[in-house]
Order: structure tokens, then C-alpha cells, then sequence
């Protein structure tokens, strides 16, 4: 639980689900996250769910964290997503160097300081004194208006007899632009828009090297000394963009009992709820749902039992968790379409809820990180006695 007792951050996402319906159409229509939601996250904490405590921050099991995405996302699943990304951030943040958490957190947002990000590693690096020299286009950049710092991925320099190391750059909201080009068909408000640097200087202290993250010897673990830092990056960063579906089939199934409990068909007057079809995918989704969902839970617990412990976290059961990420979100996909597919003709109708599930929990399998192909085959791998290719462990 978190240091702040006195929050429950699950049962604030519940209270908070009604008002969020209510914006989904607007969210949608503006393609971005309206600015009064935003504040109201603040306001109650959910952004500094996994900051550290010495930056007013209450260091919350992730279990805490993503049960209350889930409950967002059930309502809304833009908002649940642009949560979970850009709430990830302060944690990773207190991975950078202290210098890089104090120009972020004594800035003048002071502790709701806001961070967006792409981590495709697509810019281009060269050394510069002091630091380096960034310049680059970064697209998907969820939540990106409302943040005033934004991580963005990099190939480091190549050294002669050394792998290449992947960064993450940490720049300020003046060195970078924003392209308003986020015209999508699901998570329409989550505003990721593309970000274009230009030649921004990016001092040493701003730059976390994954290959730090991948051994857990990343700078901030220097200072920030709790179990929840002690728990691999890839493992964290990859569950913000797996577990909102879960959310997503919830707020569905939601919906799809609403739609189904008093309708008939048209053609045969029968109830929709006396269908075997209809029964079935509403107890496959309920039983896809609780799996996954005590699956992923599981794992946290391990990790966070381990890191509590100071122990390692070996690479066997890195794979293997982050398979079950990975196969998460594609999961709960089939269980929505049945839903959907059970819904008749009037489910794509815009102002029926489970098209706009529908639509959101196929934009979310798109990520790369909720593709299972790579994370089963890098797991299939490893049992076969191969080397992991993967950095996000």
C-alpha cells in the first residue's frame, strides 16, 4: 500500500468514473484529455502514485497503481492510458541522476510536474561537452499537452568493442515542439501527438542509460533506496500499456450486460439474455479477465517480494513475466470481440459504449510492447538455451 494511508487511490478511480463517462465524447472529439480532468488526476494524487516520498510522492505497490488504471480505464480508456504512461514517468525519473530529479521536481511545477514521452529510439546523438547534442522526430507521445518535460529514446554514440546502448533523454518542454497529427480510430484523447528537437543540448545528469535500468544500477537507485526502484524498468514501463485492457474488457462487459439484459431480437423476439452465444462470451470474458488480472498480479508479487528481500530478479523469470505481459492485452482483445460480436447491429452505433471499447482495446494491441509473437518467442527462446534479445526486462 502506499506511505499515504489515509489514500485510497482504487477507490478514488471508482468515485471519479462517472464524471469520466461523461468526457469520454469530448475527449474523443478533441483528441486529447480535457484540461479539467487532468487537474482533477493531480489534485488527487494519481501522477504521484510511484514518486518518491522525499519528492512528495507516496512510493505505492504497483498492484495499487494498476488497479486503479484498470478502474479508469473502464471508464475511460484515453484517460487510464495517459494515466498510466505519464504516471510511470516520475517513477523512472527517480532513476536519472539527483541533479536531473531536482531540475525536474524544484522546477515550478514542483511535485506535479508533468513528463511525456517517446522511447523509440530514433534520435540522433553526437557528443557535445558536457553532454550531447539531440535531434529527431518522436511519434505517440501520449498525454503530451498537458506535461512540461518530455523522455525520448536514443542509440547512444557507438563505442569501438562495446553493444550499442540505447538512452533515454530527459528534455524541457522549450526544446521541443509538438506536431498535431494524432487522427487515429481508438484512443482518440490521449493526444499522442509527435514531438520534432532540433539540436537540443542535453546535459550528462539528463540521460539514463537502459543498460543501467537492465542491471537495476541505474544513478537514482543511489538515493532512492526503496524496494519499488529495485524492480526492472521493462517490467514496469511495458504493464502501463497491457493492464488498461484489462479495464477495457471490464467497462465492455459492462456495457454489454447493459445492452443485453432487456433487449430482443428483431427477427425472433427472443431476449438477448436467454442466447447460449450471449451467455457464454459474457462468463468467457468474466473468467479471461480474472485470470489475467491474478496472473499479472502474481508476478508483481514476486517481483516486489524479491526486491523487498534484495534479491536478484534472474533473467528466467524477467522472460517469462514479461510474456505474460505481453500476452495480456491480446487476450483480453479476443474476449472483447466476442462481446462485441454478440452485441448485434446496434453495438456500432457511436453512442453505444462497446464500439468505443472495441475501437480503444484494438488501438492498445497495437503497441509494440503487447505484441505476445515477441515476448513468446524470446521466451521459447531462452527454454531452447538461447541468449534474451530483449532490452525491456
Amino acid at each position: 500500500m502506499c506511505t499515504a494511508k489515509e489514500r485510497d487511490f482504487v477507490e478514488l478511480a471508482r468515485d471519479i468514473k462517472p464524471i469520466l463517462r461523461e468526457r469520454n465524447a469530448k475527449a474523443d472529439a478533441d483528441r486529447v484529455i480535457p484540461d479539467e480532468t487532468i487537474r482533477e488526476l493531480k489534485d488527487m494524487g494519481f501522477f504521484r502514485m510511484l514518486q518518491p516520498t522525499r519528492w512528495g510522492g507516496y512510493e505505492c505497490h504497483p498492484i495499487e497503481f494498476f488497479d486503479a488504471a484498470i478502474e479508469v480505464a473502464s471508464a475511460c480508456p484515453s484517460t487510464a492510458w495517459v494515466l498510466g504512461v505519464v504516471g510511470v514517468h516520475n517513477w523512472q525519473l527517480a532513476l536519472f541522476a539527483e541533479p536531473a530529479q531536482r531540475d525536474v521536481w524544484e522546477g515550478p511545477h514542483g511535485f506535479d510536474t508533468l513528463i511525456a514521452s517517446s522511447y523509440m529510439p530514433v534520435g540522433k546523438v553526437t557528443r557535445a561537452e558536457g553532454g550531447y547534442r539531440l535531434s529527431g522526430k518522436w511519434g505517440f507521445s501520449s498525454g503530451s499537452d498537458h506535461c512540461q518535460w518530455a523522455f525520448l529514446g536514443a542509440f547512444a554514440p557507438k563505442e569501438e568493442g562495446k553493444p550499442q546502448d540505447m538512452f533515454t533523454l530527459l528534455l524541457p518542454r522549450s526544446d521541443y515542439e509538438l506536431v498535431d497529427d494524432w487522427f487515429v480510430s481508438g484512443l482518440k484523447g490521449t493526444g499522442s501527438k509527435s514531438v520534432v528537437v532540433r539540436d537540443a543540448f542535453v546535459p550528462e545528469h539528463r540521460v539514463h542509460r537502459m543498460s543501467d535500468a537492465y542491471r537495476l544500477q541505474s544513478p537514482g537507485n543511489e538515493v532512492n533506496r526503496s524496494a519499488l526502484y529495485r524492480v526492472p524498468f521493462g517490467q514496469l514501463f511495458t504493464r502501463t500499456v497491457a493492464t488498461p485492457a484489462i479495464g477495457m474488457l471490464q467497462g465492455a462487459l459492462e456495457a454489454y450486460v447493459n445492452l443485453n439484459k432487456s433487449r430482443t431480437g428483431r427477427a425472433d423476439g427472443k431476449r438477448a439474455s436467454d442466447d447460449p452465444f450471449n451467455l457464454e462470451a459474457c462468463a468467457r470474458a468474466t473468467l479471461a479477465m480474472r485470470e489475467v488480472r491474478a496472473l499479472l498480479r502474481n508476478d508483481w508479487n514476486e517481483m516486489m517480494s524479491k526486491a523487498e528481500a534484495a534479491e536478484r530478479i534472474g533473467i528466467e523469470d524477467r522472460v517469462a513475466y514479461r510474456a505474460n505481459a505481453g500476452a495480456a492485452t491480446d487476450r483480453m482483445v479476443k474476449a472483447l470481440d466476442d462481446l462485441f460480436m454478440a452485441s448485434g447491429g446496434s453495438a456500432i452505433f457511436l453512442d453505444q459504449d462497446i464500439q468505443r471499447f472495441f475501437q480503444d482495446i484494438h488501438a492498445a494491441r497495437a503497441h509494440h510492447a503487447n505484441n505476445p509473437l515477441k515476448t513468446q518467442r524470446n521466451y521459447g527462446g531462452l527454454l531452447m538455451g538461447e541468449q534474451t534479445t530483449d532490452f525491456f526486462l
